[in-house]
């Protein structure tokens, strides 16, 4: 029998199911914003969104005990660092690894994310990373924002859109994007391809 959490109007999802399609977005999303290793991704994730609830109001998790696994064995196999975003209620701080505050020269802060302030995935990124410290803000190189938690703030400029066959993840919103470096020059300017 397969494992069924039941969400408020009678919704359902099918955490097998849930995986799989997390694990076909992760593919296509390393594929189509062409990730390489050394970059930061930034996840930002409504469990409760996921579930068919309201942001905020309904954390799982279950969802996020779901996702966390093939999440991290995702990132190891592209040799990329993850920072995964709290929710408001600790500013939109981020969980990340402590090898990533060096290489990035982060500024670590002294919080731990718990289900009702930081999130459920926050919450079991804390718990499974092999060494988890928070920090204020990063500036990645791309990012996945699953149920409209505007990851934008730690995004580097300039952000490109990134389209997958799907948009959603369970009942949640699902946005894509990665960065690029910024256009400069004038009219004699001359640019490189495939930007």
């Amino acid at each position: 029998m397969e494992d069924k959490i039941r969400l408020p109007e009678k919704k359902t999802i099918v955490l097998a199911e849930l995986k799989e399609q997390w694990i076909n977005i992760l593919d296509n999303f390393a594929q189509a914003a062409v990730l390489q290793p050394g970059q930061m991704v930034v996840l930002g994730c409504s469990t409760s969104e996921i579930a068919g609830g309201r942001i905020g109001k309904a954390s799982s998790k279950e969802i996020a005990a779901v996702l966390i696994d093939p999440l991290l064995a995702w990132a190891d196999k592209l040799g990329i660092y993850l920072a995964i975003q709290c929710c408001e209620h600790l500013n939109r701080a981020l969980v990340v690894e402590q090898e990533a505050v060096r290489k990035f020269n982060l500024e670590p802060v002294i919080v731990m994310p718990a289900l009702n302030a930081g999130g459920a995935m926050a919450t079991v990124a804390w718990e499974k990373f092999t060494s988890p410290v928070a920090v204020e803000s990063v500036q990645a190189h791309a990012g996945l924002d699953i149920g409209d938690t505007f990851i934008g703030m730690h995004l580097r400029p300039v952000v490109v859109p990134v389209r997958i066959d799907v948009n959603c993840l369970g009942y949640a919103h699902l946005t894509l994007a990665r960065t690029r470096p910024k256009y400069i020059g004038g009219p004699r300017a001359v640019y490189p391809g495939n930007i």
